[in-house]
């Protein structure tokens, strides 16, 4: 069977960025492997390569905010699978990555043959979750569902604004920051709350806040 030819790698981390490549070589030896360590910048490979096959991406890199990189990605390219790769694990967390249109949720302390079937899988049109945790997938949320679409319709340079938003900028220095006037700023801003139904920057911040996804412990 002919699997993918292109797959994105979206991880911070070089070492599990190598395992990740280990682990699509299994699936497609010939494969074109794009890597990216940032949100931003998987934003960018994906506008470069719209032929890609794959996403694998982890929930925690600079810039992701939790769901909103998954969020991000499937509202500007929802032809193209995301699996979620991440060291948290807990299933709120994965029910929540199916909820936001994952294909499939590939915990961190999975061994390389694992991400390899969960990636064959996903190719196939599966969703994949650890066995432990399929029985989630019954359990859908239909209040999530509609806050990710409400999400996904908002624009990038508006996903920028509310993420900006969250981390408590005003509009001045978000204007600043994206070097544009404050008034293409509230306009972003009134868009972003009609889209998400709420009617003050405050409720807009709450909204985005869902999204956050506490980091995996770290053993001391």
């Amino acid at each position: 069977m002919a699997f993918a030819q292109k797959f994105i790698v979206a991880d911070d981390h070089p070492l599990f960025r190598a395992a990740l490549n280990q682990a699509l070589r299994q699936v497609a030896p010939q494969a074109e492997i794009v890597e990216a360590d940032t949100m931003e910048a998987t934003t960018d490979m994906v506008l470069r390569h719209p032929d890609a096959d794959l996403i694998l991406l982890d929930l925690h890199m600079p810039g992701a905010h939790g769901f909103s990189g998954l969020i991000q990605l499937r509202g500007q390219s929802p032809e193209v699978p995301v699996v979620v790769i991440s060291g948290s694990e807990e299933p709120p967390v994965v029910r929540r990555a199916i909820d936001y249109g994952a294909s499939g949720f590939i915990p961190k302390s999975s061994s390389l043959d694992v991400i390899a079937e969960a990636i064959r899988q996903v190719l196939e049109g599966e969703v994949w979750l650890p066995e432990e945790m399929v029985d989630i997938l019954g359990e859908s949320n239909e209040e999530e569902a509609r806050f990710a679409e409400a999400i996904a319709s908002l624009t990038p340079q508006q996903f920028r604004v509310l993420n900006m938003l969250n981390e408590g900028l005003l509009n001045k220095q978000i204007a600043y920051e994206l070097n544009v006037s404050e008034a293409t700023i509230k306009a972003h801003v009134t868009a972003i709350l009609r889209k998400l139904g709420v009617h003050s920057r405050t409720q807009a911040v709450i909204a985005a806040q869902k999204l956050e996804v506490e980091p995996p412990k770290v053993e001391s």
